[in-house]
């Protein structure tokens, strides 16, 4: 049995919900939506450069036996991440070979972990709606919301919360270490929320939750969310919360083991300076919209329940991100852990709001994505007939030398999620008016409307501009199969594409080397230095190249000369 905590003071409580106010989303529309959102960009691309491409290289890498699992290398250079990911994209790789391309088995374990982080917010949510100082007030004759049913409802205005946030959107749908990361999180944020209802469950949770975020990469954020932890449950007004220290310790502990054992901990702080503060400010504004407006009303309409567990759980993992994104110089993937938490505070506005706030977000939501979905159908358009003209010279100006090419099934689908939107949007303002999801309803629909979109009308165009394929196809022209290339200081973004792209052995590492000190009759070299740098001693310079949709940079291709 859970022990109540001491009765909070009705006058202070915002919350106050009828029964018809706390109607479930129903299940059916919840799930496809949520499969409108993960499943876009998981099939038919390539992996994108930077963090994207890197990761996926390393996991290649491990998965051909290029390199040892426990200390992988890149072009002979040591990455900087942590290995369970890896691991797990990897191990997907040989499972599911040669059946199943490699960059697509990596990405879908990445893409159950967003789901399952979308899971673990509801359940996260569900419980701590239903502490106490959490439940709506009672009304004098009856009619306010039931216990579970406000639960259910403030639950699911917080998965619609988390995928209405922009910065979930790119970093949510990468086969990088920061969605493992994301997922430990959410499992960790679970683990405090159900310690009253779920014993033993939310023991393992936590158990499984710090070492996995150590593992991961991120060991220091593991510790300081433990203790954040820590101190919420020792302040906890439920005697079964308070038992429930010991066991985060046990789970900080065996962070800390993980990342010594898996060499994780790794010093990321590049320091803060006071002009960077505008920046790192409009970073926050964009990345966690529109949750951070919502939460910043939570925090003011519950200003006085901010030492009880509904809003002091969330915090924990909102403060702990904020302060490694300043630590770390503005880290957008430090910032990403924050936003479960950020999500659970969203959804705890919802019960305040006043009619005509949430009937502004409701227009203000529908015209945003409304335009924005036209404007990508226009371009689209634009792409494939030439009209209206100037859309159309942007884009071969954007992207020179790509060719359009169509594909039944990728308009088939943007026309069935166009018509879901429109759909949504009368059964939003037709029906529904009173219940308390209301509001996140479009802007999440909207959020997945446009990723669809994007990924289907507009995915050949990203992959030819982001993916490293066509930018490798040029390289090849000049350099011969299963060559050996030196690529000297090259980003492991780089040397990923060199050696999955490419086929090459890759030698990345040091400065540029003479010819008679490697073994390598090939040199690569991309800089974005004015004027271009000349040959190393013992090479020639055989070509200059682009890759797609990049003005700045070139790629330099050196032979050797001299004879060994």
């Amino acid at each position: 049995m859970n022990t109540p905590i001491p009765a909070h003071t009705p006058a202070l409580n915002p919350a106050l919900v009828t029964e018809r106010g706390a109607r479930a989303l129903p299940r059916l529309p919840l799930l496809l939506l949520c499969a409108a959102y993960v499943l876009p960009g998981v099939v038919g691309r390539d992996p994108w450069r930077n963090a994207d491409l890197a990761a996926f290289g390393q996991m290649a890498a491990m998965a051909a036996g290029r390199t040892s699992w426990w200390a992988p290398l890149l072009g002979g250079v040591a990455g900087d991440t942590g290995l369970l990911p890896h691991w797990l994209g990897a191990g997907f790789i040989v499972m599911l070979s040669p059946q199943i391309e490699p960059d697509f088995a990596a990405r879908v374990p990445f893409a159950l972990l967003l789901a399952a982080t979308l899971a673990l917010v509801w359940y996260t949510t569900f419980h701590l709606a239903r502490t106490d100082a959490a439940l709506p007030l009672p009304f004098a004759f009856g009619g306010e919301a039931d216990p579970v049913a406000y639960a259910r409802a403030i639950a699911d205005g917080a998965v619609l919360a988390l995928m209405a946030t922009l910065g979930l959107l790119q970093l949510g749908h990468e086969t990088t270490p920061e969605l493992a990361q994301l997922a430990a999180t959410a499992l960790f944020l679970y683990a405090l929320a159900a310690a009253p209802y779920r014993p033993w469950q939310s023991r393992l949770a936590v158990l499984i939750a710090l070492p996995a975020l150590a593992g991961s990469g991120a060991p220091s954020m593991a510790m300081a969310m433990g203790v954040g932890g820590t101190i919420v449950c020792v302040f906890s007004s439920y005697a079964q919360v308070r038992r429930y220290a010991p066991w985060i310790a046990a789970g900080a502990l065996l962070a800390a083991l993980a990342a010594q054992g898996l060499g994780a901990w790794r010093w990321r702080s590049h320091g803060i300076e006071v002009v960077q503060l505008p920046g790192i400010a409009r970073q926050w504004a964009w990345f966690m919209w529109p949750a951070w407006l919502l939460a910043l009303w939570t925090l003011w309409r519950w200003r006085h329940h901010l030492l009880h567990r509904h809003l002091s759980v969330p915090l924990v993992a909102v403060v702990v991100a904020l302060a490694s994104n300043l630590v770390m110089g503005g880290s957008d993937r430090a910032l990403l852990l924050g936003l479960p938490g950020l999500a659970v505070l969203a959804a705890l506005a919802l019960p305040t709001f006043r009619r005509s706030t949430a009937a502004a977000v409701d227009w203000f939501s529908m015209l945003l994505f409304t335009s924005a979905a036209a404007f990508i159908w226009l371009m689209y358009v634009a792409m494939h007939t030439g009209v209206p003209a100037k859309p159309a010279a942007n884009i071969a100006k954007l992207v020179p030398a790509f060719v359009p090419h169509f594909s039944w099934t990728a308009l088939l689908l943007a026309i069935a999620g166009t018509a879901a939107w429109i759909w949504l949007v009368r059964w939003r303002t037709g029906r529904h008016r009173e219940a308390l999801w209301k509001s996140l309803v479009l802007p999440a629909g909207g959020v997945a409307l446009c990723w669809l979109l994007a990924m289907t009308l507009w995915l050949p165009v990203l992959d030819f501009a982001r993916s490293p394929r066509v930018w490798m196809q040029r390289i090849a022209a000049h350099v011969p199969p299963d060559a050996c290339v030196a690529a000297p200081g090259a980003t492991p973004a780089v040397i990923a594409a060199l050696e999955v792209f490419g086929g090459w052995r890759v030698d990345a590492r040091g400065p540029a080397p003479a010819a008679e000190q490697v073994d390598c009759a090939y040199m690569i070299v991309v800089t974005r230095a004015r004027p271009l740098p000349g040959p190393p001693p013992g090479y020639e310079r055989v070509a200059e190249l682009r890759r797609p949709a990049e003005r700045d940079e070139r790629t330099l291709v050196f032979k050797r000369v001299t004879a060994r």
